[in-house]
């Protein structure tokens, strides 16, 4: 049996993010593999990490680490940097395993420094043996890239909406193993000092199944009225293209794309948009797409489940208002 394969896991709320599960079923897949234990670490204030290893329950997690400094938060990089790398050390672990979230590559790319090792990063499988076989995006996603890594430790982080999140089974939760670590003020040096927070009862992007999106051909910010309507009348989110954002009818949180924010609902509603290649980037983990756009040939219609050949300011509000009929009706 080779070294525990590590998992890092990062929070929404109390539990683990929806980034950290995935690269949690494709770490617990290595693991098994290698015929090694999966553990994590998670990256948060102690408390906060404690409250979630109970989330942890069924995904073939057989111990969580709780880090423990009196002034190390989770707004403190090279601090997480420094603690992953040396419990990895510690523990031998043959593999270390992470979100591709923005925090995610960003903690594993030191990692990675302080390991001298190199970061595969947006992996999408890996395959066991002398070497470690990989596919991974490159390029934003629009190339899959088959390769080889040879390190003394692999270093991975895996690309966001890209693996099924399978159903807790009837393992137990992991043991907790408390561990303090000593840093330096120059682990320190780096940290968040502030944070703006999304308006309160707003379903984010990122968690919504139903995603409204606009693009130039909304016109205006006042254009998106209708959208927003729409989203309300489905529970779901208001999202828009780099154009939308670059013009100032909607603030850069709302983008989706390769600069933006890679979504993955059920069925996004698009909305006035071209598709260009940036875009598709953002959208194509969706299950279904709906583009409704009076230009039949524009790129988004190559990546479209469904499509409405029209004027959005015609179709959207007569979709509203359907739902609301239908909803009156039951």
């Amino acid at each position: 049996m080779s070294g525990p394969v590590l998992s890092v896991v990062t929070l929404a709320g109390v539990a683990p993010d929806r980034a950290s599960l995935e690269a949690l079923t494709l770490a617990r897949s290595v693991a098994t593999e290698l015929g090694s234990p999966l553990e994590v670490v998670v990256a948060a204030d102690p408390g906060e990490a404690r409250a979630a290893v109970s989330s942890l329950a069924g995904r073939g997690v057989t111990m969580a680490v709780v880090v423990e400094h009196d002034r190390l938060t989770a707004d403190h990089p090279d601090g997480w940097a420094a603690a992953v790398a040396g419990i990895a050390e510690a523990r031998g672990a043959a593999a270390v395993v992470g979100p591709g979230t923005e925090r995610g590559n960003d903690l594993l790319a030191r990692v990675a420094v302080r390991l001298d090792v190199p970061l595969a990063a947006n992996c999408l499988t890996v395959a066991t043996g002398e070497r470690y076989r990989l596919t991974r995006q490159r390029w934003a996603g629009s190339l899959i890239e088959e390769c080889w890594l040879d390190a003394r430790v692999a270093v991975l982080s895996v690309a966001p909406n890209t693996i099924p999140i399978p159903a807790a089974d009837a393992t137990a939760a992991p043991s907790v193993t408390a561990l303090p670590v000593t840093l330096t003020d120059a682990d320190l040096a780096v940290h968040v000092t502030s944070r703006e927070a999304p308006e309160r009862g707003k379903i984010s992007l990122g968690d919504a199944k139903v995603v409204v999106g606009g693009g130039r051909g909304v016109g205006s910010s006042e254009g998106f009225a209708e959208l927003e309507e729409l989203a309300g009348l489905l529970g779901g989110a208001v999202g828009g293209s780099r154009v939308v954002t670059s013009a100032g009818w909607r603030p850069h949180s709302d983008q989706i794309g390769q600069t933006g924010l890679r979504i993955a609902p059920d069925i996004y509603i698009a909305c006035g948009i071209s598709g260009a290649i940036q875009h598709i980037v953002g959208c194509k983990a969706a299950k279904h797409i709906l583009a409704i756009n009076t230009d039949a040939e524009s790129p988004i219609m190559g990546v479209a489940d469904y499509a409405v050949i029209g004027d959005l300011h015609a179709v959207v509000p007569a979709i509203s208002a359907e739902i609301r009929r239908r909803a009156a009706a039951s």
